[in-house]
């Protein structure tokens, strides 16, 4: 089915999963911008699943702007605040919900990329830069968590998540190591995969390398299931399987992996595949994933959710690339949204499955 080029951003083609095409986004974020008329119309229902989680009054607000790229989002709800990297400018920033402030929380950080808190409220962090995942004590001191596997250093690790047991599972495909621009450029000396590191002995285990670049992960509510996002798709033209699905085991081990949901769509006369970056999971296992679409531009990016069946029931249009989300807040019901140069945020009535 070709989409036409008329058709209002905002619509969506069920056949063959495809979204239709959008005219330029003019929406104006900037300080002083005109207040929208409620209900919010860039969060979409594209599914009736999809409308209870829709707050009729809730805007999507812009809350700061100004990074280079921005990945990472992970709320401390011991600190009561958010954290994110800046990867380009190496910093961590730290975003206060009290009156809005902005400040640096580290700088340098390692080109750090993905964050999350475990369950003593310390942060963890995939640093790029120096190819390692670090534990930040509350003393200030950095504990080294993960820095090679069979005596060869990690590509540039990713992100990061953490299972009830203590386990610690982050992905390795390697980004930070291609270029100078998000951390430092050099050989890849691993197949990328997924790694687990073990909270008894800190024994790194690697729980798969199927798939081409593993990205963002998340596990469902009853940790269950382990969801993957694969950006080799945009990046790397391969097939367009862009998130997969494993059975967790013993919580140590992932069986019987399969696609999940294809973020690759019909637009400009052909398929294109999409990127879905980081992903989250809800109390009711539904996914959502930050995303974009490179090849066709402004109107598509923003937040794609998926339910727990993988169907695609609702989005968050953005005006830029929307890398990473994470829930957050007092009630767990704000969903942080880091997309390109922004950071963004809209009350849902979803919870986050998990602390962060």
């Amino acid at each position: 089915m070709k989409p036409s080029t008329t058709v209002n951003r905002r619509s969506f083609l069920n056949s063959l999963g495809a979204l239709a095409a959008a005219p330029a986004f003019t929406r104006d974020y900037g300080p002083g911008a005109p207040p929208i008329r409620y209900p919010e119309p860039d969060v979409v229902v594209l599914e009736p699943a999809f409308a209870k989680y829709k707050i009729g009054s809730a805007p999507i607000q812009r809350l700061h702007t100004g990074t280079l790229w921005a990945e990472g989002p992970a709320w401390s709800g011991a600190g009561g605040y958010l954290v994110w990297s800046d990867i380009p400018n190496d910093v961590q920033l730290r975003w206060l919900p009290e009156d809005g402030h902005v400040s640096t929380a580290r700088n340098p950080a390692g080109f750090s990329n993905g964050n999350t808190f475990d369950r003593e409220s310390r942060q963890l962090s995939c640093e790029h830069g120096n190819r390692r995942v670090v534990r930040h004590e509350v003393n200030g001191s950095v504990t080294v968590l993960a820095a090679k596997f069979d005596g060869k250093p990690f590509n540039a690790p990713n992100d990061i998540v953490v299972h009830p047991d203590g386990g610690i599972w982050f992905t390795d495909p390697g980004y930070g190591s291609l270029g100078l621009y998000e951390g430092n450029k050099g050989e890849l000396q691993l197949k990328e995969a997924v790694y687990r590191i073990d909270p008894a002995d800190g024994k790194i285990t690697k729980v798969t390398d199927e798939l081409f670049k593993p990205n963002g992960l998340c596990f469902s509510p009853d940790y269950k299931k382990l969801y993957i996002a694969d950006t080799g798709a945009t990046h790397f033209k391969q097939a367009p399987k862009n998130i997969q699905v494993w059975d967790v085991l013993d919580g140590r081990r992932l069986a019987k992996g399969r696609e999940f949901a294809s973020m690759a769509m019909e637009a400009k006369g052909r398929r294109i595949a999409g990127l879905a970056d980081g992903i989250r999971c809800d109390a009711d296992g539904n996914v959502w994933a930050g995303a974009g679409w490179a090849e066709i531009g402004e109107g598509y990016d923003g937040v794609q959710v998926f339910s727990p069946a993988g169907q695609r029931i609702g989005q968050i249009l953005l005006p830029e690339v929307c890398s990473n989300v994470c829930f957050g807040g007092r009630r767990r019901n704000r969903l942080f949204m880091t997309a390109s140069q922004s950071l963004y945020a809209v009350h849902v009535e979803a919870v986050g499955a998990h602390f962060c």
